[in-house]
């Protein structure tokens, strides 16, 4: 496969690719399916859509080979019958690793204060609401 040529990428230029490779890892289902992988290890299609609560079938199947065509996951089918698939971090897969677990637990750690001021927030939209009416 033909490397493409090394870039200075600007995502905050229109077009840039750069800022589809941050659609795809800000995605909800690709930081989980991520993050499932990077404490698990190989995991199976099944194991992967029990341990992600609410994922659809159709969800999970795009969002595996999104991250498949980037690089990020690799594929397994092991031949035997019936036939196993597994689904395991690449080497470049397993670079994000860190980046995700700081924002992950960035998260934990502030999801008061965000559950806070979004209260707040609510609160004086509906009293603007209320005395604008």
């Amino acid at each position: 496969m033909a490397k493409a040529p090394r870039t200075e990428w600007d995502p905050y230029a229109g077009g840039c690719p750069s800022r589809d490779v941050l659609d795809r890892i800000g995605d909800k289902w690709t930081v989980l399916v991520l993050g499932e992988l990077a404490n698990s290890g190989a995991k199976r299609y099944t194991a992967l859509r029990r341990r992600l609560d609410g994922v659809s079938e159709k969800m999970l199947t795009q969002t595996l080979r999104a991250l498949e065509r980037d690089g990020l996951v690799r594929r397994t089918v092991h031949p035997e019958i019936p036939p196993r698939v597994e689904y395991e971090l690449t080497e470049l897969g397993v670079t994000l690793r860190g980046p995700l677990l700081a924002l992950t637990d960035w998260s934990m750690r502030h999801m008061n204060e965000v559950l806070e001021a979004r209260a707040a927030y609510d609160q004086g939209k509906e009293a603007a609401h209320e005395s604008a009416g």
